[in-house]
Order: structure tokens, then C-alpha cells, then sequence
């Protein structure tokens, strides 16, 4: 079955290198078509950057040569699955960790796991999630609070203000994040700020630098991105030492230390919560908005939903599972969005896709970009529609992909509860308007975001 985490594939770049170290020997994908390398040592490297992603490379290689193809990277051949029935049909062992971690740690030179086996890897992870989890029980009202301060804001604006979504939720989600990873000491603006510098160069360097080869080729980009993961390191360090004299059990580095994890593997998880909770959280956010501010009619059907499960009440963790709407509305986000355009993981045993064999230590693309607008697997794909999950087939291939469900990683859960908590509030309150002429531009790198500021109105509901 395919138990990989969403945001797995956007550090492909890096597994290959791991694999190149690891299995230099590893064979051939024979029989599947696809792209001859056009350059002799980075394969089809430069095919990749000429297309400005990874997902656009991936529509083009899927248009080509069907839902199963393949392409190079320097010497190796890598296999791409583009297709709900082709997915269903890969089979990777590996269920100790998803794809997300192992790629991200790798990048930053940390190590998946506890250093024992697959039984310490497990444990490791089910701390993580259980980290997460406490820290959103704990912490819903400080949640509510930062959502509630940035509705005020938006109410105290003139008639026909434009909003900077990309602005306001960032910030929103940075403040969220800290506060609840890492304490009480990021109420403080100036500590968020230099945070958000530091967690900026890391974030676009792994989207961007390491893709296209461009960060080795500058020393002093090399050198802002190695001086920012080292103090971002050292700040961490610094916090989880305080927190562990302090004794406090309340935020997300408090539950990692009531475990047996070494100082360094929290520093760790640390270090991937904050930089990807920030980073999913504030993009399903602004694509949530941005999509919601097109169409009054799914505005106001949530509305009608919030009215009738929460009346004039504030959202609590055991509302959040009544809101079905709210929920088919950030999974339709997900999908349009294409929140996450790509995932990958390391065949660890020979498999088969339809009459194609796929050798042992081969990589294997999930180009889920790809598979989210599909028309064969979604009715009218490049149209905003929550009401699509209201079918049962729709919802199976949606676990499948590892969006929804127990196969969806802790980040992805994270933004849901903080996006929910923002639809509720907001919608309750004020009524989405898009600007006429605005034109969206999608970056689709680790995450899918707006290549430029998006903008929205909003009004006061009577």
C-alpha cells in the first residue's frame, strides 16, 4: 500500500544524492518509457530547470509518455507514477518513517529515527505526532487569540482595503508556530522576526538552491544558508535547555523532553516542525481564502454550516470533526492548490506497475501534482468544488494519495486545525472578495505558493 507522507517529494534532490551515495551500484530501469539524459553527467538535470519545476518537468514527462515514465538524474534512472490506478498499484515497504523526514533531515545532515532500527524509528515518530497532538490541546485558545487579532485588524480596515494575504498569514502562521513549538518567548515581535529571517533562507534555498544546483555554486549564498541553520540551530538548543529547566509541559519541545530523545534529536525535530509547519500552514491558508473569496455560494454554505454547529460559540477541538464542510473545504484546497505537487520514496524491494518492474533502490517519483488534476480521476479538475467530497470514491483517492486520513502527516494535521480555526472565525464575521483582474501565478516548489502577493477585500456580514 502507499503509506507516504504529503509533503515527501519536494527533497527528491537530496534522496538522490543519499541513494547515489548509498547504492553506486544500484540497476537499471529497463522497459519503461521516457527521456533518453541530454547531458551526459546530469542526465536531464537541466530539462528540469528549464521547465522552472519540478511539477511543470513532471505534467510535461506524464503528457509524453503515459502515467508510468522515467527520466534521469546524472547516471540514474528515475521512475514517475502519475496516475491514481498506477499509484494503487505500488507497493513500498517502509512504514518506520515518511519520506518528508528522511529527506529533510538528510538535507540538513540530521539523522531519521533514533539511530537503532526500525523499532526506534517508530517510537521516535509516534513522539513527534504525540508532541504535535498535546501541543493543540494545550494551546486552541492561544490559537483562537492570534486569529482573532488579525480579524480585528482586518475590520478596522476602510471599505475596499486590499489585503496582502501572503503577508498577513505567514505572519499568522510564524506566530502560531513559534508559540507553539518553542513558548511563551516569541510573544515577543522582535524574537519572531529574527526567526522568520533565519527560517526564510533555510526554506528557499531547500525549495530552490538545491534543485537547480545554483546554491554550490555560490559561495555566498552557501554561506547566508550554512550561517542561518546555525543559528536557527543554536536558538533551538538554547530554547529546549530553558524549557527543560523550567519544567513546563505545554508546548510542542516540552512533550520531546519528557522523552528519552537526545538534546540534539529534539533540536532535530524541532528544526522540521518549525520549518514545515510554517511553511504548510501559511500557503493551505492563503490558498483556502484566495479560493473562498471566488465564490460567495461556498462562502456562505460554510457559513450556514458554522452557524449551525457553533451558533455564536468560539471553535473547540471537539467541534472541529462536526465541521464536514469545513473539512471538504480545505481538501478541495489541498487538491486545486496542489499544495504538495510531488513525493517520492526509495523502492527498498523489487515491486511491479502494470507490466513494468521496478528494481530494488530504485527512486520513485509520486508526481502528485499530476494526479490531483487528472480528469480521469477528478470530474472538472481545474474547478474549485468541495462538494466533490461528498463522493465516496473521491475521499478513497484522496487517503490514497496520503492527503486525509491516518497516512497524512502531522504538519498537514497541524494546518488543518489552525486553517479551521481561521475559517471559522473569519467566515462567521466578514464575507471574501476577489479583486477583478487579479491574475495567480503558482510557484510550485516544496509547496505550492503564489509567486506574487495575492490580494482580497473583505466586508462585514449584516
Amino acid at each position: 500500500m502507499l503509506d507516504f507522507a504529503i509533503f515527501a517529494v519536494t527533497f527528491v534532490i537530496i534522496l538522490v544524492g543519499a541513494v547515489l551515495y548509498l547504492y553506486p551500484s544500484s540497476r537499471r530501469v529497463s522497459g519503461i518509457p521516457g527521456l533518453n539524459p541530454t547531458d551526459e553527467k546530469d542526465g536531464n538535470l537541466q530539462d528540469i530547470v528549464n521547465r522552472g519545476s519540478l511539477h511543470e518537468f513532471l505534467v510535461s514527462l506524464h503528457q509524453e509518455f503515459g502515467p508510468v515514465a522515467s527520466f534521469w538524474f546524472g547516471g540514474r534512472p528515475v521512475v514517475s507514477l502519475g496516475s491514481v490506478q498506477q499509484l494503487r498499484q505500488h507497493i513500498n515497504p517502509n512504514h518506520t518513517t515518511d519520506s518528508f523526514e528522511t529527506m529533510l533531515k538528510s538535507l540538513l545532515g540530521y539523522q531519521s529515527g533514533m539511530g537503532g532500527g526500525a523499532t526506534e524509528g517508530i517510537l521516535r515518530k509516534k513522539v513527534y505526532e504525540s508532541a504535535i497532538n498535546n501541543t493543540l490541546k494545550n494551546n486552541l485558545p492561544l490559537v483562537l487569540k492570534l486569529v482573532e487579532e488579525l480579524e480585528g485588524k482586518w475590520k478596522s480596515f476602510p471599505k475596499d482595503q486590499h489585503i496582502p494575504l501572503c503577508a498577513h498569514l505567514l505572519g499568522l502562521a510564524m506566530k502560531t508556530v513559534t508559540q507553539l513549538a518553542l513558548g511563551e518567548s516569541f510573544r515577543d515581535n522582535a524574537e519572531v522576526i529574527t526567526f522568520r529571517k533565519n527560517h526564510d533562507a533555510i526554506w528557499s534555498e531547500i525549495g530552490k538552491g538545491y534543485l537547480d544546483g545554483s546554491l554550490e555554486k555560490s559561495t555566498s549564498r552557501k554561506g547566508h544558508y550554512e550561517k542561518a541553520l546555525s543559528e536557527m540551530e543554536s536558538v533551538l538548543l538554547s530554547l529546549a535547555r530553558e524549557r527543560k529547566a523550567q519544567r513546563k509541559h505545554t508546548v510542542f519541545v516540552d512533550t520531546l523532553l519528557q522523552s528519552s530523545l537526545t538534546e540534539q534529536q529534539i533540536m532535530e525535530d524541532c528544526m522540521v516542525f518549525t520549518l514545515a509547519g510554517c511553511a504548510i500552514t501559511a500557503n493551505l491558508c492563503i490558498w483556502a481564502l484566495r479560493f473562498l473569496s471566488t465564490s460567495e455560494e461556498v462562502q456562505d454554505k460554510l457559513y450556514q454550516e458554522l452557524e449551525e454547529v457553533l451558533g455564536s460559540d468560539p471553535i473547540s477541538l471537539d467541534k472541529i470533526p462536526q465541521l464536514r464542510y469545513c473539512q471538504q473545504v480545505l481538501n478541495e484546497t489541498v487538491r486545486t492548490a496542489k499544495l504538495t505537487p510531488v513525493a517520492a520514496r526509495l523502492q527498498e524491494v523489487e515491486g511491479k506497475v502494470d507490466q513494468h518492474v521496478i528494481p530494488k533502490e530504485t527512486l520513485v517519483i509520486y508526481a502528485l501534482g499530476v494526479v490531483l488534476q487528472d480528469s480521469e480521476t477528478w470530474s472538472t479538475p481545474y474547478r474549485f468544488d468541495p462538494d466533490r467530497f461528498e463522493e465516496e470514491s473521491v475521499m478513497k483517492s484522496f487517503c490514497l494519495l496520503g492527503f486525509s486520513g491516518n497516512q497524512t502527516c502531522p504538519e498537514l494535521r497541524f494546518a488543518y486545525t489552525v486553517a479551521t480555526v481561521l475559517l471559522s472565525t473569519l467566515v462567521r464575521q466578514l464575507k471574501l472578495h476577489q479583486l477583478k483582474g487579479q491574475v495567480m501565478e503558482v510557484r510550485s516548489e516544496l509547496v505550492s505558493t503564489p509567486k506574487d502577493e495575492t490580494w482580497i477585500t473583505v466586508s462585514r456580514r449584516s
